[in-house]
């Protein structure tokens, strides 16, 4: 039976090599992979060489089938091949070739399978089959572009060590730096660690200090999460783990006898408390609420590596599209989705690829100091937000959720998290000509989802 073909290209602005060497390191398979995906390295034998090869665990709803990749055809700067070995094709060669375009390229993906089931499975399966591979190209093609856009504005390679590394954003950051040629460490916990991490033990204060020595750069995202419901004893474990953990690593990376130059470390918009209608900038005032509170401990815990010289960069984050969608999708998807009460108050949002972006602009831009907004330049309500994501799903949001039902479910975390009002705006990182490579809440939403 003759094998299907599926060829995609996309033009990028970097030359052949750069392009070819993006693929060659750890973290491009990672940046690659859409969300919507449910898949995960098993394990991992070198990157695209001939004879590396890689094993993934595809879940496709409660199944779970393993996919065993062997490359080949390996010509520097021009080609490599992934060939499937074992998995859900009958058979699968995947080309990536590289075309050099003067100062840029062209990548062209030229795919040759074979669906399973032979001749129903081709009958049944073919529309299907082409559907999902243009849906997952269009998107790596869309990321790989605006990766090697901004990885291209410095030639600088870092050393960069990072906590939270395996959170959402701190794993698409370690990735995301990989491939742009920085050398990542990972800080971990004791005894959770391998080769290219550093152990820490942020509840006891304690940093493997002389690890650190030397490196040019440190993102701080460790922290407790806040997305449960409220105790008192995981409110304070939530200001602990911000408060001491960063205050640890700044005093940590200032003793040092060759500090990092600049420290990033995650803050959020919830700094302002909610503010109703009125818009919020660097310079705006803080609120008085548990999480303003726990902001501004996170934020003054930096003050040593500060004092000490250390650029520091907190980074104030938004709501990361890719860390609210789970909670939404299910319900939005059954038609069941709706604005929260009026509907009237403001979502300052961030797609994870913008958030991915903000930080390493603040890794490399010297201008960058003290608070930076990382959010869209358009929050928007809640009835746009629920209005939107019912276009891109075509579902109808036809039933509201009252407030009080917020209150009932999560108590004082729904009220200061899922009803509270920001409109935020990046005023600091505008000023540095960042560009957003989703600005637009539908465009972001059509990214990540793949519609």
């Amino acid at each position: 039976m003759a094998l299907l073909t599926f060829e995609r290209r996309v033009s990028v602005p970097v030359d052949a090599r750069t392009a070819f060497a993006w693929h060659t390191r750890p973290g491009a398979f990672e940046r690659l992979a859409p969300p919507w995906q449910d898949v995960r390295v098993v394990e991992r034998k070198g990157t695209i060489y001939d004879g590396d090869r890689t094993t993934l665990e595809l879940h496709l709803g409660p199944l779970r089938r393993r996919w065993i990749a062997v490359h080949e055809g390996f010509r520097e700067d021009r080609l490599f091949v992934d060939r499937q070995e074992r998995g859900p094709f009958a058979e699968w060669r995947h080309e990536h070739r590289f075309h050099a375009r003067g100062a840029s390229a062209e990548l062209e993906d030229a795919i040759a399978f074979r669906l399973p089931l032979g001749a129903p499975g081709r009958v049944l399966g073919r529309r299907y089959a082409f559907q999902q591979l243009d849906r997952l190209f269009a998107f790596r093609h869309r990321r790989i572009h605006h990766d090697l856009e901004r990885h291209a504005m410095t030639d600088t390679k870092l050393r960069i060590a990072i906590s939270g590394s395996s959170g959402l954003i701190g794993s698409a950051l370690a990735a995301f730096l990989s491939t742009g040629g920085h050398e990542v460490i990972r800080l971990v916990r004791s005894g959770m660690g391998g080769d290219g991490s550093v152990s820490w033990d942020p509840a006891a204060g304690v940093v493997d200090v002389e690890a650190l020595d030397g490196v040019d750069a440190v993102v701080h995202l460790a922290g407790e999460p806040i997305g449960r419901r409220w105790t008192e004893s995981r409110k304070r474990e939530i200001l602990r783990s911000r408060e001491e953990g960063t205050r640890a690593l700044s005093t940590a990376i200032a003793s040092l006898s060759h500090p990092p130059r600049v420290l990033v470390s995650a803050s959020a918009v919830g700094i302002y408390g909610s503010r109703g209608d009125e818009i919020l900038t660097e310079d705006s005032s803080h609120g008085d609420d548990f999480l303003a509170t726990v902001c501004e401990a996170w934020e003054a815990g930096t003050r040593p590596a500060a004092e000490a010289g250390i650029r520091v960069v907190n980074l104030r984050l938004g709501v990361v599209l890719e860390a609210l969608l789970p909670r939404l999708l299910l319900p939005f998807r059954l038609g069941l989705g709706g604005r929260i009460g009026s509907g009237r108050h403001w979502l300052s949002w961030i797609s994870l690829d913008d958030a991915t972006a903000a930080f390493h602009q603040a890794l490399i831009d010297e201008r960058l100091r003290g608070p930076v907004n990382a959010t869209s330049p358009s929050p928007v309500t809640n009835a746009e937000m629920t209005k939107t994501l019912g276009r891109v799903l075509r579902r109808p949001t036809v039933f509201p959720v009252p407030t009080a039902a917020v209150s009932a479910l999560y108590g004082e975390m729904g009220r200061a998290t899922v009803l509270t009002s920001q409109r935020v705006l990046p005023q600091r990182l505008h000023a540095t000509g960042f560009g957003f490579a989703y600005a637009d809440l539908e465009a972001a939403l059509r990214h990540t989802l793949g519609r």
